[in-house]
């Protein structure tokens, strides 16, 4: 087998299911190192399925099986000898709603990375996690204040912060802006052309504004009714460069997504 260097997470003919129906079907994709690629499409084309396959978060969910294969830097993340823990802690994840831990800012830092075995300089690394996530300055003088007395927007930066301090090589964010002000939007969005520069980033965004502001690389997914009228079932269209998603695109469902005709 084959491995690009260049390549982070490599989707395989992979189909999802929940129960007996498909969510997505024959997904081929490589997403590549250090960038910020973004998933765009519909409701119900099957985004958020494939972020949160990606570190086997789609395990929580009873009933929901995958076929295909997921490599992260060419490994199997679905390999029998593969921890799902582990995975999470290499690929972390940022949700929709901020869901702070009901501890202070500093435990909420700490916490993750105790449970992962970090034997290094706590105050450190919590220090350091709350500025590369550009939530410091808001929090350094009230450490020891619960994590959920934050505005909205600082606690989402506080989640992306303890996602950061467990180490990880990959962080995925599921519509991390939806819940938030344009203010605390703009912030998180500066934060993650920081934080590209350490980690491959994966967003899935309702927001073409934020795609085309925010990301590198852009997939367009859709979805197409299934047989017997139960539902849809989401496939990939296209995936290029952002510009080239926005400016150029190939095919004509995806123009007609950018251009507001559906979605």
């Amino acid at each position: 087998m084959s491995y690009n260097m260049n390549t982070c997470i490599s989707f395989e003919n992979v189909s999802i299911k929940y129960g007996g129906f498909d969510a997505v079907r024959n997904l081929y994709l490589d997403i590549p190192k250090g960038k910020v690629t973004a998933l765009i499409g519909p409701s119900g084309c099957g985004k958020s399925t494939v972020l949160r396959s990606i570190n086997r978060m789609n395990d929580l969910i009873v009933g929901c099986t995958i076929t295909g294969r997921v490599l992260y830097e060419g490994i199997d993340l679905y390999s029998p000898e593969i921890d799902p823990v582990e995975v999470r802690r290499m690929i972390g994840m940022v949700f929709q709603q901020p869901n702070p831990f009901p501890k202070s800012i500093y435990e909420n830092i700490a916490f993750g990375a105790r449970i992962n075995g970090y034997t290094g300089n706590m105050d450190q690394l919590v220090e350091e996690s709350l500025k590369k996530a550009a939530v410091w300055e808001e929090c350094k003088d009230k450490l020891n204040e619960s994590g959920c007395s934050l505005s909205g927007g600082q606690q989402q930066r506080l989640c992306i912060a303890r996602t950061i301090a467990t180490q990880p090589d990959v962080i995925l964010m599921d519509e991390p802006c939806s819940a938030l002000d344009p203010i605390s939007t703009l912030k998180i969005e500066e934060t993650m052309h920081e934080l590209k520069k350490e980690y491959t980033i994966i967003i899935v965004t309702h927001n073409m504004q934020q795609a085309v502001r925010v990301s590198d690389m852009t997939a367009f997914y859709n979805a197409e009714a299934k047989g017997g009228g139960t539902g849809k079932v989401g496939y990939l269209v296209e995936f290029n460069d952002t510009e080239k998603i926005f400016n150029s695109p190939k095919q004509q469902a995806t123009k007609d997504y950018i251009s507001g005709r559906f979605g």
